[in-house]
């Protein structure tokens, strides 16, 4: 099939400058160039880094970049913000939109697959597009959302990344029509055992208890839950927190309060906190090799959630919350608590670990197993048997393609 690729346009592909989905998508694109199944176009903003990037050599992936950084195109994207109001997304999405499309309208695609953009089939809908694809990553697709009838009736198919997203969208589209198509992980990349990172240029000792913890510093990951946790843990000076991320002492202004308060809590028990700041992607596994658990609260109705794929992948035993998604991913070989009275059930699930040497063992075993079922290799093979369930599902009506919704 000739196969179009649509992101939102905020960040490239190649993923030069990380982002999940994009690196989700370059997944994908490795596999189909191997594999060489489709002919895949991608629409992606430019990037100078990608000059030179392997992938563009790739004789079924082609890449189509829009400029949207040079000075002439800041100009053209706030002209056509002040001529253009109420779009579905900001000026800067809809601008890059209508520079695609300018390029798109003349080609002929089987498939316009739009990753984490439901705006984008309103618009192409109603320019008469039918042929389109929407792979979900969050909870955009809903009773709630804007358009979103307009939107459902417009999608062939909708691809989901956890069972928690698809019956969201199963409130406005028949089941057969959403598919779950799970995320992947390089797993490879976590197991390997890497000694550039150790404890003792962290701070920590080797009897040290080490919680990681990986993700943004905000409300939705459960940062401040697990500090209060922490604080609860006093009579085990043993027991450290290292959080991978930003770090807030030095990037928090006092005019967010959320971080200034996150701050002000830590500070009470600074010794037993390691705030490791940015992390590049290349160097999490190694982080997470020097500790004995991962605790990972997220406090939202998590899509999917990547870092716990991840912290399976490195071997730790987990704590977690019943958040979205999260469950499907992890149940049965980690520690899921309620979010109901979440920083006592976090403080006694951490006991619970840090008391019994064993049970760590059988979980780290049993993350490791699970962790197999999300390589990006079964995500990339997964995603493409979807794309070849949705051509096998086409009818044919007076010489004119049609698809079975």
């Amino acid at each position: 099939m000739k196969l179009a690729i649509l992101t939102c346009g905020m960040l490239p592909i190649p993923a030069v400058q990380g982002g999940a989905v994009e690196n989700l998508i370059d997944f994908y694109l490795e596999y189909n160039d191997r594999k060489k199944l489709h002919d895949m176009t991608v629409y992606s903003p430019w990037d100078p880094k990608m000059k030179t990037h392997p992938a563009l050599s790739s004789s079924v992936n082609h890449y189509v970049f829009i400029d949207v950084t040079s000075l002439k195109a800041r100009v053209a994207r706030r002209l056509y913000g002040y001529l253009h109001h109420g779009e579905y997304y900001n000026y800067f999405i809809e601008y890059y939109f209508e520079k695609v499309y300018s390029r798109l309208k003349d080609e002929k695609y089987d498939l316009i697959i739009l990753e984490n953009s439901p705006g984008h089939a309103y618009k192409l809908s109603k320019r008469g597009h039918h042929n389109l694809i929407l792979h979900l990553h969050n909870d955009l697709l809903n009773s709630q959302s804007r358009f979103h009838d307009s939107i459902a009736d417009s999608l062939t198919k909708v691809l989901t990344v956890s069972n928690y997203i698809n019956a969201r969208v199963c409130t406005l589209c028949p089941g057969n029509k959403v598919q779950t198509v799970y995320n992947g992980i390089d797993i490879q990349y976590f197991t390997l055992k890497d000694a550039t990172v150790n404890r003792k240029e962290l701070g920590f000792s080797p009897d040290d208890f080490v919680i990681a913890f990986s993700g943004r510093m905000n409300k939705d990951k459960g940062i401040a839950e697990l500090i209060s946790a922490m604080l609860q843990l006093h009579s085990h000076p043993d027991i450290k927190l290292m959080a991978l991320g930003s770090n807030f002492f030095e990037d928090a202004h006092d005019k967010d309060a959320y971080l200034h308060q996150l701050k002000h809590t830590a500070r009470q028990i600074q010794d037993r906190i390691v705030f490791t700041g940015f992390v590049p992607y290349s160097k999490v596994p190694n982080y997470l090799q020097t500790a004995d658990i991962a605790v990972l609260p997220s406090m939202w109705e998590e899509p999917f959630g990547l870092t716990i794929v991840e912290a399976m992948a490195a071997g730790l035993p987990l704590v977690t919350t019943r958040s979205g998604g999260i469950p499907e991913i992890c149940e049965g070989v980690a520690t899921i608590v309620e979010k109901e009275n979440v920083v006592n059930n976090l403080k006694e699930a951490i006991l619970d670990l840090y008391h019994h040497p064993e049970k760590r063992r059988q979980m780290a075993a049993a993350a490791l197993e699970r962790a197999k079922m999300f390589d990006k290799e079964s995500y990339a093979k997964n995603f493409f048997a979807a794309l070849e369930n949705i051509k096998d599902n086409k009818l044919k009506v007076n010489n004119c393609t049609i698809y079975a919704k």
